[in-house]
Parts: structure tokens; sequence; C-alpha cells
């Protein structure tokens, strides 16, 4: 189901793929860390809610292998097939 809405989010806005697989592993990593840290009460307040949301968008990010500010600055770290 989550793939299907996935999809449907891609075709609508015309998302292509710019994110690789080691920077979606890296982004999913970083905010397993992150959510960690928050529930161990070592980051907390404004700052870990904010921390927070920034993971959420690493992992939103991931599932679609897009991400706007890599089309901004014309970054694509996706594997170019031969």
């Amino acid at each position: 189901m989550l793939s299907k809405i996935i999809c449907k989010f891609k075709k609508t806005f015309d998302m292509k793929k710019n994110m690789g697989s080691v920077d979606k592993t890296i982004r999913v990593i970083v905010a397993a860390v992150v959510a960690g840290l928050y529930y161990k009460e070592i980051i907390s307040g404004t700052f870990g809610i904010v921390l927070l949301a920034l993971a959420g968008v690493f992992v939103l990010t991931s599932l679609v292998s897009f991400c706007p500010l890599y089309t901004l600055f014309g970054i694509n770290t996706c594997s170019k097939k031969s």
C-alpha cells in the first residue's frame, strides 16, 4: 500500500531519482541515531524536536529516492546506468 502511494506521488510531481543507495542508507542511519538519542533523552526540548523533524524528512526522502534540495543544487548521487 505504501509503495503504491509513493509511486503515485512520484508520478504526480514528476520526481526523478537523485539519491543513490549509499546516500539513502546514511540518511536512515542518521535518522535512527537521532531517534535513539531523543528516546534516551540525550537530546530534548526544541532542539530535539527540530532534529526529529529533520530525521523524518531524511526517512521520507530516502523512501522516495528524491531530495528537493539536491535538485536546487544540481546534485545527483544516483549511479548512472550504462
